[in-house]
């Protein structure tokens, strides 16, 4: 007869590829618990709506010529609308048209070279302003111009037929805005920071200070004299031939410069710490 033995139990085994229950895995020294920040390329909301606006509305395009004509005769910005002389021409959209079309003109455009010239120039500006702004400011800021860009307009062609269309007014008041951050330390003209929207949030330049800044001074000298150029020497675009409507990007530009802080949400800061003179630094690790 055997004996009973007592038999140990089996030892444990620890599979290599298993994590061990009682010590949770723990990440790696060189991992962030950072979100992810947003590339300073990608379009904010209020912005792609704005230029998906301006595609749709120029659809118009395909309606028949009679139609066509029409949308211009009611939207586009006529001068001559209001000439109170006795050779006043009677225009579609009555007492409204004369109202409405200080901004509605702004989205309609000749063609797609127009329209795709205004959208290039607004892509980098129209971003940051439309991220510092929200939704309401950018979209109220673009029709202010708009009418300030009309204003102009009306002032230097009293008695023309011609309709004026298209967002350049706009857009140069968008770039006008900008550049009064724009050239700030950390920016989003620095192309070094990853966070598109604190890149665009900036404390801002007073105006004075703006316009004692010699990059601000030199981007103004540069964008006045392309336009004085294109109205001195009657530069015509597009397919078309349309002459530019230099004196209302001038209106347009004036109003988003001298404007800005009538919109801007973000709390002016120190003047020393917003000294756009100063270099840029990048943020490391």
């Amino acid at each position: 007869m055997g004996r009973n033995r007592l038999q140990k139990p089996p030892p444990e085994v620890f599979d290599p590829l298993e994590s061990s229950p009682e010590s949770p895995p723990e990440l790696p020294p060189d991992v962030s618990p950072e979100l992810p920040r947003e590339p300073i390329l990608t379009l904010p909301g209020a912005l792609t709506a704005y230029v998906l606006l301006l595609a749709v509305i120029h659809l118009r395009v395909l309606l028949p010529p009679e139609m066509e004509n029409w949308t211009i005769d009611v939207f586009a910005f006529i001068p001559k609308r209001y000439d109170s002389t006795l050779l006043a021409i009677t225009f579609p959209g009555g007492a409204g048209a004369k109202v409405w079309t200080f901004v509605t003109y702004s989205l309609l455009h000749a063609n797609l070279s127009h329209i795709g010239f205004n959208v290039l120039w607004l892509l980098p500006f129209g971003s940051a302003l439309a991220r510092r702004f929200g939704a309401l400011r950018f979209f109220a800021f673009m029709a202010v111009t708009a009418a300030a860009g009309a204003l102009a307009h009306l002032i230097t062609h009293e008695h023309a037929v011609a309709p004026m269309i298209g967002a350049s007014a706009s857009v140069s008041g968008a770039m006008a805005a900008a550049i009064r951050f724009a050239f700030v330390q950390g920016s989003f003209l620095s192309f070094r920071r990853g966070d598109a929207d604190a890149a665009a949030r900036v404390p801002a330049l007073s105006l004075t200070r703006a316009l004692r800044n010699t990059r601000v001074l030199a981007f103004l000298g540069v964008w006045f004299g392309v336009n004085i150029i294109f109205g001195m020497g009657s530069i015509a675009i597009g397919a078309d031939g349309a002459s530019v409507a230099w004196q209302a990007h001038i209106g347009g530009f004036l109003a988003g410069l001298m404007l800005f802080s009538l919109f801007d949400p973000v709390p002016r800061a120190a003047a020393d710490a917003a000294d756009a003179s100063s270099p840029d630094v990048s943020n490391s690790g």
